[in-house]
């Protein structure tokens, strides 16, 4: 059984830094990105990377300031994100998948979500 599991996330003061953690069981996979959705909102492309690990892609409203990186031998990705700001606040979404996609219905399996809030 796929499973996705999400942790890191929290309250932060606008400038802070927080890093989110998502280890995949069950299988590998060729990508893994995270997606997030704040209230109101539809669910919106994070960042992507691939397994090789010399593939990334980011959203423009994010890069520069978040860093996605993976553990092939733990079958985890990190979302290394600082500098939040207010409008980063969200629930984040792991996603896995073999497309290199900003769309997420590209992705096959997600995690529950984990929460972000930051303070401004």
């Amino acid at each position: 059984q796929v499973q996705l599991v999400e942790s890191g996330g929290g309250l932060v003061q606008a400038g802070g830094s927080l890093r989110l953690s998502c280890a995949a069981s069950g299988r590998t996979f060729s990508v893994m990105g995270w997606f997030r959705q704040a209230p109101g909102k539809e669910r919106e492309f994070v960042a992507w990377m691939h397994r090789r690990g010399d593939m990334t892609y980011y959203a423009d409203s994010v890069k520069g300031r978040f860093t996605i990186s993976r553990d092939n031998a733990k079958n985890t990705v990190a979302l290394q994100m600082n500098s939040l700001k207010p409008e980063d606040a969200a629930v984040y979404y792991c996603a896995a998948g073999v497309r290199l996609t900003i769309q997420a219905e590209g992705y096959d399996y997600w995690g529950q979500g984990t929460q972000v809030t930051v303070s401004s």
